[in-house]
């Protein structure tokens, strides 16, 4: 069993509280991402499962063993951090066999499990090169091999990809959904890119100022998000958020008026709201559409992206302060200046109240 356990977590650095009493539970195997924005605390909770950060107050369980005063090297994980910090003058077979020499482990015990850490990642063709023959993404191989080689309970990731370029965050993104697919072992993965979270995870942990958000699948969390934080931080372009005012309100349904007065209905439970009440209209931008279901709302294009298979129409509208992102298809390009007709389907709309609670989706 590799399943982790955090009950009331918290840890402070002077007198700023970083993390503030989380709870949390993975399952064995799980692959589970920490997103946040810079500063939220998903680096420092996965140093404080580490043992690299000790816990204020609180408990962390590995493999049903509470770990708080183990060290890091008896806590049965591995950590690959975001620089490859591999030794330049050694092999790479000798980096991934270091922290086993250094444990005394028997030669043909290292030679095995190096060789078969080594066909894991492809990088067997590399076993005798040093660090400077390889590329970015060869020595972030080595960096995990090193790590796998240890064979640990629980495998923790901290923003691994960040150092590399486009193109090779794509291909290593596949290449860790197919080790966790290989290795089945449980996986803790903190990035500020929520591209990778949705990529990679079983569940996403969303993080903010210090507290969990909201925990779940990358779908859930995409289409019911339970907070306007959520609901803006997954997700790429961003949700659009348009300022209203609750027109009518019962728990079918909720008619809105915009900043600009134009009426939009939207299918949530909107039971507990009240007439004349400040509310925030969210839709994200592949749901607002030149024709089909749902009231309309009027925008002028200030800005136009072309990219081939899509075309992203930054407009002005419904009196937001800021610009609104329009998904349309590759064929489709308004000018600047263009005058467009907007419609918002119901049953794909958010709405969130004057604290950032969400109204619950039907």
């Amino acid at each position: 069993m590799a399943d982790v356990a955090l009950s009331g977590i918290t840890k402070s650095f002077g007198s700023t509280q970083v993390l503030k009493g989380v709870d949390l539970t993975i399952a064995d195997g799980e692959f589970v991402v920490f997103v946040g924005p810079s500063g939220c605390g998903k680096s420092t909770l996965l140093r404080t499962i580490a043992g690299l950060e000790e816990a204020d107050s609180g408990d962390i369980s590995i493999g049903g063993r509470t770990v708080n005063t183990l060290s890091p090297s008896d806590r049965g994980i591995a950590m690959v951090f975001q620089s490859y910090a591999l030794y330049p003058h050694m092999s790479v077979r000798q980096n991934m066999a270091f922290g086993l020499t250094l444990a005394r482990t028997d030669k043909a015990e290292i030679d095995r499990r190096v060789m078969a850490a080594a066909e894991t990642l492809n990088i067997v063709d590399y076993l005798d090169r040093k660090p400077k023959a390889l590329s970015g993404g060869q020595r972030q191989r080595v960096a995990i091999g090193r790590a796998i080689v240890r064979e640990p309970q629980v495998f923790l990731f901290d923003e691994p990809l960040s150092n590399l370029d486009a193109a090779l965050r794509v291909r290593m993104r596949y290449e860790f959904a197919s080790l966790h697919e290989r290795l089945k072992t449980t996986m803790i993965y903190v990035t500020h890119d929520q591209v990778e979270a949705m990529t990679l995870a079983d569940r996403i942990v969303v993080l903010n100022g210090g507290v969990i958000e909201q925990v779940g699948a990358p779908m859930e969390l995409y289409e019911h998000p339970r907070t306007r934080f959520v609901a803006e931080f997954i997700g790429s372009p961003k949700m659009n958020l348009i300022p209203a005012e609750i027109v009518e309100a019962s728990a079918t349904g909720a008619t809105v008026k915009t900043a600009a007065g134009e009426t939009v209905r939207v299918s949530v439970d909107a039971a507990s709201a009240k007439p004349s009440q400040s509310v925030m209209l969210g839709v994200r931008p592949e749901h607002l559409t030149l024709t089909g279901p749902g009231d309309a709302v009027a925008a002028k294009a200030a800005f136009v992206e072309t990219l081939g298979n899509a075309t992203y129409a930054y407009v002005t509208a419904g009196g937001a302060a800021e610009t609104l992102t329009v998904q349309l298809p590759g064929d489709v390009r308004p000018t600047v200046g263009e005058s467009l007709t907007l419609h918002v389907d119901a049953g794909r709309a958010h709405l969130f109240d004057e604290g950032g609670a969400a109204f619950k989706r039907l």
